[in-house]
């Protein structure tokens, strides 16, 4: 698994979990002014995972599934990279997330691609 920052339009810096096989598994929602603190905001929420709460929903896009993530004051931080086709692997896909957000916490720098 490894963690790439991205910087919209507008110049803001914002995360995407990849796994190995390069596929997207999860995007911010919420985008930083700088990349030192986008990757402080990633660092926070696997540091405070059990603090979150999330579920899945329709896509605005029309048809589909996907999953987001929020903290205590409802702040969406976290999303499906994409659009599910299917509600239970939707589910699936966000209790993967979920279950890897501890194990985040404590991994060094081969997240973040710099060894």
């Amino acid at each position: 698994m490894r963690r790439q920052i991205d910087i919209n339009g507008e110049g803001r810096f914002g995360w995407r979990l990849v796994a190995p096989n390069g596929r997207a598994v999860a995007v911010s929602v919420t985008f930083q002014d700088t990349h030192a603190r986008c990757r402080a905001a990633f660092v926070r929420l696997c540091a405070y995972h059990a603090d979150t709460s999330g579920g899945i929903q329709h896509s605005s896009e029309g048809g589909g599934w996907v999953w987001v993530l929020w903290d205590g004051q409802g702040r969406h931080l976290a999303a499906s990279a994409r659009t599910y086709e299917r509600h239970a692997t939707c589910r699936s896909s966000y209790e993967r997330f979920r279950g890897m957000l501890p194990e985040l916490s404590t991994v060094g720098p081969e997240l973040w691609g710099e060894v």
